[in-house]
């Protein structure tokens, strides 16, 4: 069992453990010596926009040069981005500084093995375990000759930037457009505007004014009022909007509708089908059941993981498969990239929409999605009984299944990235999605 990883990364509240200066430089060491131990050399380092983004940087930094690894600073750079910089620049790893979705008070430290892909879960328990020896015993230093060295990347968003336009092809061009993004005062803030303009869309750019403290405050992936609002006062196209670091993306059509990660995953499953993929797609357990169902009745095979990229990853890789994602946004097209990148992502939704001429409220028609309400209840870890685990919540839920029968589905899952308990509810009917949802947080309260 891993300790401080979660589902993506370590993260947590800013100045409270484990998101300390001493913490981040101990866990820059014992990844040090993991991965050093592995042949890495060099690791290339991002951040989103947060204010905390610059101690950690630097505490990461001093901990990778007492293990003898060389550091590569590239600066504010989405999620993704720095997935691929990893790969191009041939560094043996790369670590993002970036709390994802969540308010700027937290951060987090996502690690990258070789060629961007996500470490596994036993490089992460071997880190943990040389990172409670530096916790105990403290941290060693190489001799001085084999100290790691840092050095920064020029133009490290200028890359990431082309990277994104070439998936386009040239015979496209986004001319005619009008489009509305919101970056979340993220690690897009530059990126992504860059990106739409240089493809010919006419843009109106929101959220993109980062101060450190302003990042998915009311904006982005997780707060859509605002773009929806955008789009129809400026009587666009669509919206698309981004989350801090830039791996989710979630889109608005031109009535102002959001389009979310389910049914961005079926226009991609549907345009992927007609173009000749023989593969399956994999969803979460969150994944809408309209999805499941829309893709079934175009043959298309689907399964679930655990919710998280990286468990979407890993069923891809063991099923050879080539789609996946979550409602929430992280969407996965490995013939393009290797992990959830929201730009790559909204471009290949580009190309199915200009394909088709249709618009984004006209093609994902196809899909109906079953109602359905989550609620986030606040629980504070201890080492009591499990708050699942209570005979009224297991009751209430199996009252609830009962009386969903085959039209709907519960799911109660803890957060790997924040101290909630998330309780979906899908049913037929959105007032009976809601209320069992509230009947089982209640119980849960």
């Amino acid at each position: 069992m891993r300790k401080y990883f979660g589902t993506d990364g370590v993260r947590g509240r800013v100045g409270e453990f484990p998101m300390t200066p001493d913490f981040a430089m101990k866990l820059g060491w014992a990844a040090g010596q993991v991965l050093g131990a592995e042949g890495v050399k060099e690791v290339l380092i991002g951040k989103d926009t947060r204010a905390s983004g610059y101690m950690l940087e630097s505490a990461l930094e001093v901990g990778f040069s007492a293990a003898g690894v060389n550091v590569a600073l590239v600066g504010p750079l989405p999620t993704p981005g720095v997935a691929y910089l990893t790969s191009t620049f041939r560094a043996d790893a790369g670590v993002v500084i970036s709390a994802s979705h969540n308010p700027f008070y937290d951060n987090g430290i996502k690690i990258f093995a070789q060629g961007g892909s996500k470490l596994t879960d036993a490089q992460e328990q071997d880190i943990e375990r040389w990172l409670q020896v530096a916790i105990e015993g403290g941290m060693t230093c190489v001799e001085s000759a084999k100290l790691g060295k840092a050095r920064r990347i020029d133009d490290a968003a200028g890359r990431y930037t082309e990277y994104c336009k070439a998936t386009l092809p040239s015979w496209l061009s986004l001319n005619g457009l009008k489009i509305v993004v919101d970056s979340a005062n993220g690690a897009a803030y530059k990126v992504a505007p860059a990106v739409y303009r240089e493809l010919g869309a006419e843009l109106i750019s929101i959220h993109d004014k980062p101060n450190g403290m302003n990042i998915n405050a009311e904006c982005g992936a997780t707060s859509m009022q605002s773009l929806r609002a955008a789009v129809l006062e400026h009587e666009a196209d669509m919206g698309i909007a981004l989350d801090g670091d830039a791996d989710r993306l979630m889109m608005v059509d031109h009535t102002g509708t959001v389009v979310d990660g389910d049914e961005l995953l079926y226009l991609l499953a549907k345009d992927a089908k007609a173009a000749g993929y023989t593969g399956g797609v994999v969803g979460t357990q969150m994944s809408n059941l309209g999805l499941e169902q829309s893709l079934g009745a175009m043959g298309i095979p689907f399964i679930r993981a655990k919710v998280g990229d990286r468990y979407v990853i890993e069923q891809l890789k063991q099923t050879g498969w080539r789609l996946g994602g979550e409602g929430s946004g992280h969407l996965l097209s490995l013939d393009h990239a290797s992990t959830g990148d929201a730009l790559i992502a909204s471009l290949r939704v580009l190309i199915c929409l200009l394909q088709q001429e249709a618009t984004l409220c006209e093609a994902k028609q196809g899909m109906q999605k079953l109602p359905q309400t989550l609620i986030n209840v606040h629980f504070t870890p201890s080492g009591g009984e499990d708050p699942l685990a209570t005979p009224l919540v297991k009751q209430t839920v199996a009252e609830v299944e009962q009386a969903l029968g085959q039209s709907g589905r519960v799911l109660l899952r803890k957060s790997g990235t924040e101290p909630l308990i998330r309780v979906m509810v899908e049913a037929v009917d959105a007032e009976k999605a809601q209320a069992s949802a509230q009947q089982i947080a209640d119980a849960l309260e």
